[in-house]
């Protein structure tokens, strides 16, 4: 029989770790684990595929930690846990993790494994001194998940977690979804001889402004070439602006956040990545496999993508002159462009492909629900 495991996360909208969500609990091994999907706010155009894989979904209805949904939440879940005989529960994200490893370690006999894919410092304020908070889940879980080598040197060194409660699943991606087939260029990027772009969320922390700063000197030596920017967030307003202000904006494209991410990604030339902390991004995975050169900035877990002069072109963080040249380097040898990307696509479809991924959380379940 199947062994009934729980995995949740907050909601089920746009955004790389609730797509790295919903592609996982769709690919769990059926014949070993029955996946229930649990979230804390039932919404998300996410939701109906995740119904149409024949999972079910149980919304624990909670809003905010200081009210009393917290704790009819909790009674919800733990009277779901013993109804459906869960034996594992995998808390996906920081407020997942907050709510669900306190709760889930109060049912005995079933695993917990806490999840962290990023540096502390970039998890959302939604309670009071919230890094203080996931140290204490660290110690309730029976392991902590990372996505990357850089997240295990972080935890081990920043937050006191021993490596032996550590335990690595790379994201994985869909490449019957993410593939470089059929690339081409929508309308309003026809006339371009180079398109470079960004499919992400506008925060501050992926420091896009320095993309535009970048194209501008890019566009001294190609004209037409043109830049794209394919999310929503909080940092929009201010690439528009820097745009206008640098004379570029004729050039560069501003797209709403989409479901169509590979579509956009084939579209793509160069894509760049210029955070200043990031860990493993699932936009830069995605955009290799669709067949972009990668750029990314030498933080977190790009390296462990992106090999400098292999696999893509690696730049210092905030050396705005370092991704210039990257960009003008690429813009001006296509061959050395298509090599580049080439690598690319072939190594996240050899080591980073979403049944590797798959299997591997298999295992980490297996284990844990042995031990």
């Amino acid at each position: 029989m199947p062994v009934p495991v729980l995995l949740m996360i907050q909601a089920l909208g746009i955004g790389g770790t609730e797509r790295q969500f919903s592609a996982m609990i769709r690919s769990i091994d059926r014949g070993r684990f029955a996946p229930h999907a649990g979230v804390m706010r039932a919404e998300g155009f996410r939701i109906p595929e995740i119904e149409a894989a024949g999972i079910p979904i149980v919304n624990f209805d909670v809003r905010s930690f200081r009210k009393p949904s917290a704790i009819a939440g909790a009674i919800r879940m733990v009277r779901y846990i013993r109804k459906h005989k869960i034996r594992l529960v995998h808390a996906f994200d920081a407020p997942s993790v907050l709510f669900g490893v306190p709760t889930a370690r109060t049912v005995p006999g079933v695993a917990v494994l806490s999840s962290q894919r990023s540096h502390r410092e970039l998890t959302p304020a939604t309670v009071p001194a919230p890094r203080w908070l996931l140290r204490q889940t660290d110690r309730m879980a029976d392991a902590v998940l990372v996505n990357c080598r850089y997240v295990t040197r972080y935890l081990e060194e920043d937050e006191g977690v021993p490596g032996k409660s550590i335990v690595l699943c790379y994201n994985g991606v869909d490449t019957g979804v993410f593939n470089p087939s059929g690339r081409s260029k929508p309308p309003e990027l026809a006339s371009a001889s180079v398109v470079i772009g960004v499919v992400s969320a506008l925060r501050p922390e992926k420091n896009l402004s320095m993309a535009i700063e970048a194209f501008a000197s890019v566009r001294q030596s190609h004209p037409s070439a043109m830049l794209v920017f394919v999310g929503d967030g909080s940092g929009r307003e201010e690439l528009v602006t820097t745009a206008d202000e640098l004379g570029v904006s004729a050039s560069c494209r501003f797209i709403p956040a989409t479901k169509d991410v590979a579509g956009w990604m084939r579209a793509i030339d160069i894509f760049v990545l210029p955070s200043v902390s990031e860990a493993f991004s699932n936009s830069l995975m995605e955009a290799m496999a669709c067949g972009c050169c990668a750029v990314a900035s030498r933080v977190g877990g790009n390296p462990e993508l992106v090999a400098d002069g292999e696999t893509g072109l690696l730049f210092e963080s905030r050396d705005t002159d370092g991704l210039a040249n990257a960009l003008n380097r690429l813009a001006g040898d296509r061959d050395l462009l298509r090599s580049l990307a080439d690598a690319g696509s072939r190594l996240v479809s050899e080591r980073f492909s979403l049944a590797a991924s798959a299997e591997r959380l298999g295992e980490i379940y297996t284990s844990l629900l042995s031990g």
